[in-house]
């Protein structure tokens, strides 16, 4: 079924081969680096040599913290480049297209039309979920690829796990479901149970919301092997640097920092609910999976500057699709939601 899908110029590619993709260990005089060392003191990293272009050690590592076997894993620059790659893989452009479930997060669409690949639009239903029957019936041989995301970016919530099940048993298409939030829901809404049961399951996920490491710029999908192969085979060929392998292990040697971020940001999110519930001119709070609150205010725009000229910066969701006068809060700190439910309270009253 993948094969069915994947551009016939991607199938016959010759990958380039770099030197690291070759050997890895020795006197390395094979590669045109700078044998007498780097400028800046890496404390243990080699800089002044290509890192694994098969990203090995971090793969094992993410192994063993998923439960899933290495050869199910791909690493990106963030999970923007794997958004690429994949409609580089699977999309012809000017000829095939994609399926996004409005409103969504708009990377999809941008990679799409970057590769000059359409976007075929679906608005999600009035509880921002999927309604099955719509996608099905606007199908076409054309879509390659799907994209969901759970939870959903800029809504919240989860989208139907079932639903999702039956996409993946209709479609002939690649269901991507991005999972970037997922910390933030509990692993058991995540879709990882689903990957043994349908190859043309992707999903996406990412270190820069719980691990708190948007600066690396680090992401990963986890997929059936045929797909991580042809994500190896097109990438470029040292995509993922040695300091941000460095953060990576650094990361991992300290998992309980990242759940307690989340156990954090989670109880905040539920203090600011609790605030936000008090005032006036607040129309609707959004339910919530994730690391922010949507919310429907009057004048949403009026009101993000007003907040904004005060020095706290919040998302004006208001130009997608059924989010009219809506903006996005990310949980703060402490003291960083006070002094919002303050600037919007002041803003309300005016």
């Amino acid at each position: 079924m993948i094969q069915e899908l994947i551009r016939k110029n991607i199938k016959d590619l010759k990958p380039y081969t770099s030197a690291r993709d070759i050997y890895n260990h020795g006197i390395l005089l094979d590669a045109n680096e700078n044998s007498f060392g780097s400028v800046v003191d890496s404390s243990g990293e080699l800089l002044n040599r290509y890192p694994d272009p098969l990203q090995l050690s971090m793969r094992k590592r993410l192994s063993e913290y998923l439960g899933v076997t290495f050869n199910k894993l791909f690493f990106g620059v963030g999970s923007d480049e794997i958004i690429d790659l994949l409609i580089r893989i699977f999309c012809v452009p000017g000829h095939d297209s994609i399926m996004i479930l409005e409103p969504t997060y708009g990377m999809y669409k941008v990679a799409a039309d970057i590769n000059d690949v359409k976007s075929n639009t679906i608005l999600l239903n009035k509880d921002f979920n999927i309604d099955t029957e719509t996608v099905i019936n606007n199908w076409n041989n054309s879509i390659k690829i799907i994209f969901l995301c759970s939870p959903n970016n800029p809504t919240g919530n989860l989208l139907n796990k079932e639903s999702i099940r039956t996409l993946l048993q209709k479609i002939n298409s690649i269901i991507v479901v991005d999972e970037a939030y997922i910390d933030f829901a509990g692993e058991e809404n995540s879709c990882i149970g689903l990957l043994n049961e349908f190859p043309n399951l992707v999903l996406l996920r990412t270190f820069s919301k719980a691990w708190g490491l948007a600066a690396i710029r680090l992401g990963y999908c986890i997929a059936d092997e045929e797909i991580i192969n042809y994500l190896f085979k097109i990438k470029a060929p040292y995509n993922i640097n040695s300091l941000t392998r460095k953060a990576f292990q650094v990361a991992f040697s300290n998992i309980s920092k990242k759940d307690g971020f989340v156990t954090s940001i989670l109880s905040e999110k539920q203090f600011l609910i609790n605030e936000l519930n008090k005032l006036n001119g607040i129309e609707k709070i959004f339910p919530s999976d994730t690391n922010y609150i949507l919310i429907r205010i009057k004048n949403a725009s009026v009101i993000q500057k007003k907040i904004a000229d005060e020095g706290i910066i919040i998302r004006d969701r208001s130009n997608q699709p059924n989010l009219e006068n809506c903006l996005r809060i990310t949980v703060g700190t402490h003291d960083q939601n006070i002094k919002l439910i303050s600037l919007l309270q002041k803003a309300l009253n005016k």
